[in-house]
């Protein structure tokens, strides 16, 4: 009876098969230091994303107090104290790779840059820094998007999103982007000589584009939110967004080809 009793409460639980309890609603957000990149003008961009511990909530955190970069420096006067343009809407589970924060060519590699959320009575700190560990490389970027084995001659698609006037909350927005690629990577094709499962992708290879909720005081719904994966062509989307609430809202559209990708972003003011 008693280990009838421990499964049953197990699955009530939500207890996946490795162990890992998973939450739906009610969990916090911890901010995550992704690596550092060198910068063609000699400076360098820290780069940031999170997990959000809900697997179905999306949340809000508002740039403040709860919501804060922190270079080390003063940024008295200069009207952006903890704003360098991090996220304020965040998705369920892990998103990657999401802003950058740069800094000078003559940073100090003890130096950290610090993004600190605090949800529901819990604060998460990311620390970014110059070590040599955190420099990121084309092949960082494929191998945590699950690109599989990546194409060392790929550039990421180039996307042009459309301007948006101002609008209202009745009416929503019509959302234009475009994307163009360079045919990298090719279509994965499996063969007797290479059968490694490994090795594919977990998308069909070609662009997509994704238009996500950077920031806002209310949510945004896309009508389509994605295009199909289309190789070998330009890929076009139109798109409806939704608003909940008037107010200024940035958001974001992303080309990935498979492997890497390319974000344009606009606001738009809704009254």
């Amino acid at each position: 009876m008693r280990w009838v009793l421990v499964v049953s409460v197990a699955l009530f639980a939500g207890i996946a098969a490795h162990g890992q309890v998973q939450y739906a609603r009610g969990q916090d957000v911890a901010p995550v230091f992704e690596g550092w990149e060198r910068n063609a003008d000699g400076t360098f961009s820290m780069v940031f994303g999170y997990l959000n511990r809900n697997y179905e909530e999306e949340v809000d955190i508002p740039v403040g107090p709860n919501n804060t970069v922190d270079l080390g420096t003063s940024d008295a006067g200069d009207g952006k104290s903890g704003d360098r343009g991090q996220p304020t809407h965040f998705y369920p589970r892990r998103q990657r790779f999401l802003f950058r924060v740069g800094v000078p060519a003559d940073w100090d590699k003890q130096q950290k840059v610090i993004w600190t959320l605090t949800l529901r009575g819990k604060t998460n700190q990311a620390k970014g820094w110059l070590q040599p560990v955190w420099e990121l490389s084309p092949d960082v970027f494929v191998e945590n998007m699950g690109g599989g084995v990546p194409d060392p001659n790929n550039k990421p698609p180039s996307i042009t999103v459309g301007d948006v006037s101002a609008v209202t909350l009745s009416e929503g927005a019509t959302l234009t982007a475009s994307a163009t690629d360079d045919g990298l990577p090719k279509p994965y094709r499996r063969s007797p000589s290479n059968p490694d499962r490994d090795s594919q992708p977990r998308r069909p290879r070609g662009v997509q584009i994704k238009w996500i909720q950077y920031r806002g005081p209310g949510k945004v719904t896309f009508d389509p939110d994605a295009s199909a994966v289309v190789y070998g062509e330009p890929v076009a989307l139109t798109s409806k967004a939704a608003f909940t609430a008037p107010g200024t809202y940035v958001l974001r559209a992303t080309a990935n080809d498979g492997q890497l990708f390319t974000s344009r972003d606009i606001t738009v003011t809704v009254h």
